[in-house]
């Protein structure tokens, strides 16, 4: 009976992410003309800028072989995918007060349907992106069957800031500016659209402490430098430790702040 009242539990909150996860995407981009279409311009329009600027105004060439604009493109997917997770994640309670203040509501799942929303959109644009990495010059292999582990290593990570910075933000409500000025400034600090090879090897470190750059080159290294995530081992070492420490202190403190929102809100 149990076992089972357990199930039934685990499948109402499935649908609930679920019912939650589409609503959000129409709530986002209800009132446009072009729709949840916006969700697909916005990150193209970022590539085509940044593509135009550093090939055609810097006459940057390929990167280690590999065409420029792929090279770039497989870089900005997972940090659009990590910069709209985290942002979203952090407002979440905020933006859920009236959820909040139901006793029954399970507050935690907040945070995770802001993530199932941005995961939703880094999928059609990265399915779309290996449809056309087929068309115009790789044949599929393996290798590509990693951006699976490195998107959830993504999805970890963002979940595990989230909880810190959505339930921060509930009693310091500046936290939100203060993370889309760090995710900003993690953009410029990221190998994204610079190779972490250009830089000094004493300066390497700084940028290995990233563990998006870890999630960046994953994402290379899967589709167009035909590696596997194992040939790495400290670095995939220390990622999924500071993915699983992030995970800890996240879900700590979420889980000691939240009795105290409704009061706060």
């Amino acid at each position: 009976m149990t076992e089972q009242l357990t199930a039934h539990l685990a499948l109402a909150r499935l649908t609930l992410v679920y019912a939650l996860t589409a609503s959000e995407l129409r709530r986002r981009y209800v009132g446009n003309v072009l729709g949840i279409a916006w969700a697909f311009i916005q990150p193209a329009t970022s590539i085509a800028i940044l593509w135009f600027v550093f090939q055609v105004g810097f006459k940057i060439g390929p990167v280690s072989d590999k065409p420029f604009v792929l090279w770039l493109t497989l870089g900005m997917l997972p940090w659009f995918f990590f910069a709209d997770a985290v942002l979203g994640g952090t407002r979440s309670i905020l933006e859920n007060d009236f959820l909040v203040k139901k006793l029954v509501f399970p507050v935690g799942l907040l945070p995770l349907i802001k993530l199932n929303s941005a995961l939703l959109i880094h999928g059609v644009l990265l399915v779309g992106l290996l449809i056309v990495v087929m068309v115009t010059s790789y044949a599929p292999s393996w290798y590509w069957l990693q951006v699976f582990y490195y998107m959830l290593g993504a999805y970890l990570l963002a979940l595990g800031i989230s909880w810190l910075t959505s339930a921060a933000a509930v009693f310091f409500r500046d936290i939100g500016e203060i993370a889309a000025m760090l995710v900003q400034f993690g953009f410029w600090l990221t190998p994204v659209f610079w190779s972490a090879d250009s830089l000094p090897n004493g300066y390497r470190w700084v940028i290995d402490l990233n563990p998006m750059a870890y999630v960046i080159a994953g994402y290379r290294k899967a589709v167009i430098g035909n590696q596997w995530f194992w040939e790495e081992p400290v670095a995939l070492f220390y990622f999924w430790s500071l993915v699983l420490l992030l995970l800890l202190v996240g879900s700590t403190v979420f889980d000691r702040l939240r009795r105290h929102f409704a009061d706060v809100l």
